[in-house]
């Protein structure tokens, strides 16, 4: 086998390789993916607190307890009817809707990014960013509400990351076409 055959080789990386533990990229990506999952999965938890945020409070008097229900059978409180449209609940759930648009996509696009074998720094940097951006964008939309453009920043942040590992995506295997 020529040296340059040899080389090119070890340059490549079987697909296989790739989604090991050894990989560092893929170890990266299944950390801050992990981080985003239980982002999300908290997020059901935050809805059902704002279903009964003040309840929660034993000091609040029971006249301004929330107690706010969408469906009838989960009304086991005599004094109650459904609710859809509170403020907090749907504030929090919009975010979490948004959480599923967003971060879905992205662990795709991210797994297609691994396969093209990238710089371990850059792809690195990038899932951390993203990940951050989006508990970012959670706290400034749905924990403590602050004004734009934090919520736009912070969602523009992850997007931008997930359309650039498309576009690297896209021109390394455009020559296949």
């Amino acid at each position: 086998m020529s040296a340059a055959a040899s080389n090119s080789s070890k340059m490549m990386t079987s697909p296989g390789d790739m989604f090991t533990l050894e990989n560092p990229v893929f170890c990266c990506y299944l950390f801050w993916s992990t981080v985003l999952v239980v982002k999300m999965l908290l997020m059901s938890l935050l809805t059902a607190v704002q279903r009964f945020r003040y309840k929660l409070l034993a000091i609040v008097p029971l006249a301004l307890r929330r107690r706010i229900f969408p469906n009838q059978e989960d009304l086991f409180f005599k004094n109650l009817e459904v609710q859809f449209d509170d403020p907090h609940v749907e504030r929090v759930r919009r975010a979490h809707r948004n959480d599923m648009e967003n971060i879905l996509p992205y662990f795709l696009m991210s797994l297609i990014y691994i396969s093209t074998n990238p710089n371990a720094d850059v792809a690195c940097i990038l899932f951390r960013v993203a990940s951050v951006a989006r508990i970012i964008h959670t706290l400034v939309y749905a924990v403590y509400p602050v004004p734009q453009p934090s919520r736009i920043l912070a969602f523009a942040t992850m997007l931008l990351i997930t359309f650039y590992m498309a576009a690297v995506v896209a021109l390394r295997t455009l020559s296949f076409i």
